[in-house]
């Protein structure tokens, strides 16, 4: 005889205890890059520069004498990996911040607010997804905490699925603390 019981499809992810307060331990693609502080941006522009920049500086100083194309060929390989590694510093500051390794202040308030909108528009917190909840759940454990190791393959997360290691009833308990403020405010009783 068999039964229809569902089975679980995730497990409880493991939780790092670190200064700041968690926010996401695997936050999809998008909201990281949405979330990146201008400094975020400055520090990977420079970080992306500071390859053509060491090469040209090192070519004035002391002439490789390669001939006609061959710098600018070693330029065009500089500036590529250059625009890599500096994304992804510009992607590791971010998602730090998600996983509560570096001060998150403002990340706390503009998940809280995008978090408590979605709630009160009825929407899905994490997003839709088209994936079965087994494979959401494979997808969350191959890229939870990856951009700890991105400095050996990087791996982002592109899939929206539930399991992001926080307790979501904060959100819902805001959205009701606001919905019940505003019909307040209207003189509802």
């Amino acid at each position: 005889m068999t039964t229809n019981t569902p089975t679980q499809t995730y497990q409880i992810s493991k939780t790092l205890e670190t200064e700041y307060p968690l926010i996401d331990n695997d936050p999809h693609f998008k909201r990281v890059v949405r979330y990146a502080r201008p400094s975020d941006y400055a520090h990977g522009l420079v970080a992306a520069a500071a390859g053509p920049g060491l090469l040209y500086g090192m070519e004035k100083a002391f002439p490789s004498r390669v001939g006609k194309g061959g710098f600018a060929q070693a330029m065009r390989v500089t500036g590529a990996l250059g625009a890599v590694g500096g994304f992804l510093y510009f992607y590791n500051r971010s998602i730090l911040r998600f996983y509560g390794m570096s001060e998150n202040a403002r990340e706390i308030q503009m998940d809280m607010r995008e978090m408590v909108d979605r709630v009160k528009a009825g929407q899905p917190i994490y997003g839709e997804s088209q994936l079965t909840p087994a494979m959401q759940g494979v997808a969350a454990r191959q890229s939870r905490f990856s951009a700890l190791f991105s400095h050996v393959m990087p791996w982002f997360n592109f899939v929206n699925h539930s399991q992001h290691g926080v307790d979501t009833a904060k959100y819902y308990q805001q959205a009701e603390r606001e919905l019940e403020a505003e019909r307040l405010s209207r003189g509802g009783n």
